[in-house]
């Protein structure tokens, strides 16, 4: 049977991911977004009367319990990277989450919960603290939750390459925080996708917590390095102390979309990786039956626009 899927945040990068492979198993698919007229981009993804875009507020419980209604299974991808005005990282990650688990308890819906992969609730980072509240209280209200958690998600639209590929555009140098000695495990939005769909499909175990990571691990360096040669850029890679990144994250924080901020200085002190754990108990993508793309395979086609030439490589003379 075709199921009524509300996804809260389905309008972003991975929510229209998750749109289409949802809707290619023939679910009818309701959008809890505060700004639905914004959400047309979505309609080419499904059939006609497929999608349908509802008003929706992490903040107002009314809003979430009128999204929720009739719904057999409810997924929330609703995150911040920083904070402005009204969006708190604890409003949004902790009880925000909070309010979408008890409305889905209260429908008696399914969850599948999409955190990521650096929650940790002794974190120095608030982000990460407030991702690690938001499982526990979302896993308090729906015992049975399946919880996601990716590394870094990339796809066409992604915030990651796009940005530091833009960055080599304009910037001789391209920093380097803590020397690009992290540790992450790139996901593609497409797997993270297939495996909400195996959520939702029944095929996890109820309640357990799933580490979702790419076939390979890069340090930040050697991300930057493949960010730099996909865009055929030679650019300066400058190591950043901690703690001179921090006094330059104080000030980058106020712009409208910051660049760094000094929390997400403190989150780049851990690497992003797949847990030893989760391998051993079977909580990855490989144990759903899914087979990660690599960042070489989806990444250079998308990031072909920063080159100097476009798609045309030069020939040398």
């Amino acid at each position: 049977m075709n199921k009524l899927i509300t996804i809260f945040g389905g309008s972003g990068f991975l929510g229209r991911h998750i749109v289409r492979a949802l809707c290619k198993q023939r679910h009818r698919i309701r959008v809890a977004v505060r700004r639905p007229d914004l959400a047309g981009h979505l309609q080419p993804l499904g059939r006609v009367g497929q999608i349908h875009a509802v008003q929706a507020n992490l903040r107002y419980r009314d809003s979430i319990e009128s999204a929720v209604r009739d719904a057999h299974v409810v997924i929330n991808l609703v995150g911040i990277l920083f904070e402005r005005g009204r969006q708190r990282f604890e409003t949004v990650q902790s009880f925000g989450a909070e309010a979408v688990a008890l409305a889905a308890a209260a429908h008696g819906a399914s969850l599948v919960h999409v955190s990521a992969l650096g929650a940790d609730e002794n974190s120095r980072s608030l982000y990460a603290r407030t991702k690690a509240q938001g499982e526990k209280l979302v896993l308090a209200a729906v015992p049975t939750a399946t919880i996601l958690r990716p590394s870094i998600v990339f796809g066409p639209e992604d915030d990651f390459f796009n940005r530091f590929a833009a960055m080599a555009r304009l910037l001789p140098a391209l920093p380097l925080v803590g020397g690009g000695h992290t540790r992450f495990q790139p996901v593609f939005a497409g797997d993270v996708a297939s495996a909400v769909v195996a959520a939702v499909e029944g095929r996890t175990t109820p309640g357990a917590t799933y580490e979702l990571g790419g076939p390979s691990v890069r340090t930040f360096k050697e991300l930057m390095e493949f960010v730099l040669a996909a865009t055929e850029r030679k650019r300066l890679l400058l190591p950043v102390p901690f703690r001179l990144a921090a006094v330059q994250a104080f000030f980058l924080q106020f712009l409208p979309k910051p660049l760094l901020t000094p929390d997400q200085v403190e989150l780049l002190r851990s690497d992003n990786v797949v847990s030893e754990q989760a391998i051993r108990d079977g909580r990855t993508l490989a144990a759903l039956g899914i087979d990660p793309s690599a960042i070489e395979v989806i990444v250079p086609p998308y990031l072909e626009r920063f080159r100097r030439t476009g798609q045309f490589k030069v020939r040398p003379t």
